[in-house]
């Protein structure tokens, strides 16, 4: 199945159907009065984040979404039937954005929210509505409420706990081949990953998403190369594993290369927990080890771990430090959720 993260929606409400002027007439009947029926409502346009579902390529091929009109009222006190809503079936983790591309209409992180869209119109009142005691045979009676028309944008952000940073070629599809069950393309060239890919790890008896997107290079958040689009698949990861390729004859340019993306994308991902790496250190005599590892060291501010993805050397002490970063993140989430329950309990003295 092809991988689409963005998605231009066109969307309507049903209208309202317009209520209905009728008058009873039945023989023998001389003051029936007014018995015209309500019109029903139209129907709205609902999303539902749903599971089973990891693209919207379904709409892909189906952009407009039409709800339901609502049935005028009738005579005889009827009202009209209610317009049918329409529900749209996205992954969790999608974005609804207004026709701008920027305001956040709507965020479904988990399976089972919902929104609505747009709302369905109300039905108009029959003449029955505006029978009083001075007027007792009203002629007049409501249209329904027209629905509402607009323009979204969808947009998919994974949900996963780790995500993979890089200049192509870093080795973060190979990575994440070596310690989970996915297989995404790998080759020696740049710019192998054109799509993000998930994988589960496992490590010491616990298990975490991982997510590789395509790699970044200098002046991506420019436009260059795949941009830096594929970056928003990451806002929600917990730690970013951010692997420098070893090979490259300035680490410490790389390193910076990609601090300076993210960075220029969003100061929240610029500012997410990030675990360092050294990578294919196979490749590499031990004394270019020592020296390109202190250089990324002094460069970063902090601890750089060596790894190989290839030799799996150092593989399990990069899993455990990204386990470690995940377990503190799940921690301050509950400690959150349980302090937003105290403060919702009624005060007692």
């Amino acid at each position: 199945m092809k991988f689409l993260d963005l998605a231009k929606v066109y969307i309507r409400s049903g209208s309202g159907g317009n209520g209905c002027v009728s008058f009873r007439r039945e023989k023998y009947i001389e003051y029936g009065g007014p018995n015209g029926g309500d019109g029903g409502r139209g129907g709205s346009v609902i999303i539902e984040a749903v599971d089973c579902l990891n693209t919207l390529i379904d709409f892909r091929y189906q952009q407009h979404f039409f709800a339901q009109n609502g049935q005028g009222g009738m005579g005889n006190n009827r009202t009209g039937k209610d317009g049918q809503d329409i529900l749209l079936r996205v992954p969790a983790g999608t974005e609804v954005l207004d026709e701008d591309e920027e305001t956040v209409i709507a965020d479904l992180t988990e399976v089972g929210n919902r929104f609505v869209l747009a709302k369905g119109g109300n039905g108009g009142w029959g003449n029955l509505r505006f029978k009083t005691s001075t007027n007792q045979a009203p002629g007049k009676a409501n249209p329904g409420q027209p629905g509402v028309e607009r323009t979204i944008w969808l947009r998919l952000k994974l949900i996963a706990d780790a995500g993979l940073l890089g200049l192509p070629n870093a080795g973060k599809s190979t990575f994440l081949s070596v310690t989970s069950n996915a297989r995404p393309k790998i080759a020696d060239y740049p710019f192998t990953t054109l799509h993000p890919n998930l994988g589960v790890v496992g490590i010491d008896n616990a298990e975490f998403v991982v997510a590789d997107i395509p790699g970044l290079i200098e002046g991506a958040s420019e436009g260059r190369g795949l941009g830096d689009l594929f970056l928003g698949h990451v806002e929600r990861c917990a730690v970013l594993l951010h692997l420098v390729d070893g090979t490259s004859e300035d680490v410490v340019a790389d390193y910076r290369t990609i601090i300076t993306e993210i960075s220029n994308y969003s100061h929240i991902l610029g500012d997410k927990p990030r675990i360092t790496v050294l990578n294919k250190i196979d490749s590499l005599l031990e004394e270019e080890v020592e020296e390109k590892l202190a250089a990324l060291q002094e460069a970063s501010g902090g601890r750089v771990y060596t790894m190989s993805g290839v030799s799996k050397e150092g593989v399990d002490n990069v899993l455990r430090a990204l386990k470690a970063e995940i377990s503190m993140d799940r921690l301050r989430m509950k400690k959150a959720e349980e302090g937003e329950d105290e403060d919702d309990q009624p005060w007692q003295p």
